[in-house]
């Protein structure tokens, strides 16, 4: 098997977007990791994703897209008393969106994601440890971990988390982190209840206003990219990710050690870029879809 630049566990689903009524207008791969992975996939790194799915027609679309991206699947655990994954996006004008794990055509509930378990983990332990990155956005005893075994043989620990949820989980999986993703409102909740390492790197989100990268005492503040034309904003913030993680990969393989501020901004804008481009085109990919891999590898390139 080829080295893996990076691995990751967490919110993969098959998204069902609904654009003005109750008919699909589209259905592709989505979540948060499962974005950042099979974008990263998709620019030639080499992608483990680490889930658990069900042995059905959805499961089979979801391995199936990782698949064609040039992802390593071997990771992918299927089960047959496990409904895979399945997310509806209401788009509505100006780019905006909701979600619901509810189908409106039929109002019946939708099939939630099940985060990997200890089992799953250790099978997943040969690239789990040689990966360069590792990257998660939901926590579990297993998940946490999966992080903890990365950072010990040297990963670079990605935690990109949609909520706090338990706190003695959070702070062991803080503790390997290297990089957090947080958005400004949920950082506020964790303010006082959980220590944030000096050494750690935090992306802080502010919407559309932008964000600010911290470590420690530093602070920068990067305004969001113009956007050339606004159609779908979903799937931003996972490009922002994408970026950042392209470039510590292309960093690692450069042999490149620590790194200031000034450079991880760079990381940093050269994903608000991609973010910026992706919103003129419907879906959380759909600048991948049109345009093609190797024009968001200009964009990241700047």
């Amino acid at each position: 098997m080829a080295k893996i630049d990076v691995v990751g566990t967490g919110f993969t689903v098959l998204d069902r977007v609904y654009v003005g009524s109750l008919d699909v207008s589209a259905e592709d791969l989505g979540g948060s990791c499962g974005n950042v992975l099979i974008s990263l996939a998709m620019l030639r790194r080499n992608v483990a994703p680490v889930l658990r799915l069900g042995e059905d027609e959805v499961g089979v679309r979801l391995v199936g897209a990782f698949q064609h991206a040039g992802a390593e699947t071997r990771y992918i655990y299927r089960h047959t008393d496990v409904r895979s994954p399945v997310l509806a996006q209401h788009l509505h004008a100006a780019g905006a969106h909701t979600f619901t794990f509810r189908c409106p055509e039929t109002d019946v509930d939708l099939p939630r994601y099940q985060p990997i378990d200890q089992v799953e983990v250790e099978r997943a332990l040969p690239a789990i440890r040689s990966c360069a990155v590792f990257y998660a956005d939901r926590l579990s005893d297993a998940i946490v971990e999966a992080m903890e075994a990365a950072s010990s043989c040297g990963s670079v620990v990605y935690f990109e988390p949609s909520e706090i949820g338990d706190e003695d989980l959070f702070r062991r999986a803080l503790a390997v982190t290297a990089v957090l993703k947080f958005s400004a409102e949920r950082l506020a909740a964790l303010a006082g209840r959980i220590d944030v390492a000096e050494g750690l790197w935090l992306i802080v989100t502010h919407g559309e206003a932008g964000l600010e990268v911290r470590r420690g005492d530093e602070r920068h503040w990067s305004r969001s990219h113009p956007a050339p034309e606004v159609r779908d904003t979903c799937g931003s913030g996972d490009m922002v990710s994408v970026g950042v993680i392209d470039w510590l990969l292309a960093r690692r393989r450069r042999g490149g050690g620590a790194f200031s501020l000034k450079d991880f901004v760079r990381a940093v804008e050269a994903g608000q870029r991609l973010a910026a481009e992706n919103c003129a085109y419907v879906g959380a990919r759909g600048l991948f879809r049109e345009r093609g891999a190797e024009y968001a590898r200009t964009v990241l390139e700047g």
